[in-house]
C-alpha cells in the first residue's frame, strides 16, 4: 500500500522538552553567556511543569556545560560561554562506552591534523614557524640529544638523559603551534580534545615500550620534515607526511581490523 510512512513515536519526558527549549534559546542567541534563566518558580509557571521537572532539566543543562545553577540561589541559572570542556566530556564519555573506538579517534585526528597543516602552510607567519622549530628543539633536548635528526644532519643518537614528560609537553607545543597557525579555533578545540583522549588510552603502553628513545627520534625526524614542507609552502606534502607519521606511531595500538581504515588516509 502506497502513501506516507510513519515511524514509531518515542515517549519524551517533560524535562527533556524543557531542556530542548532552553538549548534552542541558547543556540539561537535569545539567551547569551552571562544572562540568567528565569527562577525555578517562574520556569514552573511559564512551562506548566513541576519543580522536580525544572530541577532535572537544569541538572542536565549543567552537566552539558550550558548553565551554572547554584543550590539555594534565588536567581535563575546563569548561561555559560562555550567551553571545550563540554566537548571533551562528551567525546570522553563516548570513547568510554566504546561508541568511539581508538581507530576512529586516530583516524579523526589524522584528518584534523591534515586540515590544520594545509592551512598552516598557507597562512603561517615567520614567528609561528619559529615556534614550531623551538618546540622540536625542546623535543630533541628531552630525548637526550641536541643533534638535529633531519636528513643529512647526523644520526641524532645522543646519550643524554631522557625526559619523557618534557618530550610530551614539547610535542604538544609543536602541534599547538601548527594548529594556531591554521587560524581555525574549532580545529584547535577538536584537536586538543581528541589528542588527550587518544593519549590517555595508550599512555600505559607507550610508557612500557622498550624502544621509547627510538620512537622519540623518529617523531622528531617526522616533525622536522613537516616543518620543512610548511616552510616551503607545500601544504599537501606536509599533510601527507603528518598522516604517515601518525599512522606509523598509532597503528601498533589500533585493532588490526581498523588499520585498513587508517591506511585509506595514506593513499
Amino acid at each position: 500500500m502506497g502513501g506516507a510512512r510513519f515511524e514509531p513515536v518515542r515517549a519524551v519526558r517533560a524535562y527533556e522538552r524543557v531542556v530542548e527549549q532552553i538549548e534552542e534559546a541558547i543556540e539561537s542567541g535569545a539567551l547569551t553567556p552571562g544572562q540568567r534563566l528565569p527562577s525555578e518558580r517562574e520556569l514552573m509557571v511559564q512551562l506548566s511543569v513541576g519543580r522536580s521537572t525544572v530541577r532535572e532539566a537544569l541538572r542536565v543543562l549543567q552537566a552539558r556545560g550550558l548553565v551554572r545553577s547554584r543550590p539555594g540561589d534565588p536567581n535563575g541559572a546563569e548561561v555559560l560561554p562555550f567551553s571545550p570542556a563540554a566537548l571533551h566530556k562528551s567525546m570522553t564519555t563516548l570513547a568510554r562506552v566504546e561508541e568511539l573506538s581508538l581507530g576512529e579517534l586516530v583516524q579523526f585526528r589524522m584528518v584534523l591534523d591534515s586540515a590544520a597543516i594545509l592551512l598552516a602552510a598557507r597562512l603561517r607567519t615567520d614567528e609561528q614557524l619559529a615556534g614550531m622549530a623551538e618546540a622540536v628543539a625542546a623535543m630533541r633536548a628531552a630525548a637526550g640529544t641536541g643533534l638535529n635528526t633531519g636528513p643529512g644532519t647526523g644520526s641524532g643518537t645522543g646519550s643524554g638523559a631522557v625526559d619523557t614528560e618534557a618530550f610530551g609537553r614539547a610535542d604538544v607545543a609543536f602541534h599547538d603551534a601548527v594548529v594556531a597557525a591554521s587560524g581555525n579555533k574549532l580545529i584547535q578545540i577538536c584537536t586538543d580534545v581528541v589528542r588527550q583522549i587518544v593519549l590517555r588510552q595508550i599512555a600505559a603502553r607507550i610508557d612500557a615500550a622498550d624502544d621509547r628513545q627510538a620512537l622519540m627520534r623518529r617523531s622528531i625526524r617526522h616533525h622536522e620534515e613537516v616543518i620543512a614542507a610548511i616552510r616551503a609552502g607545500d601544504g599537501p606534502l606536509a599533510a601527507q607526511l603528518s598522516r604517515k607519521a601518525m599512522y606509523d606511531y598509532y597503528a601498533p595500538y589500533v585493532a588490526e581490523s581498523e588499520t585498513s581504515a587508517l591506511r585509506a588516509l595514506l593513499e
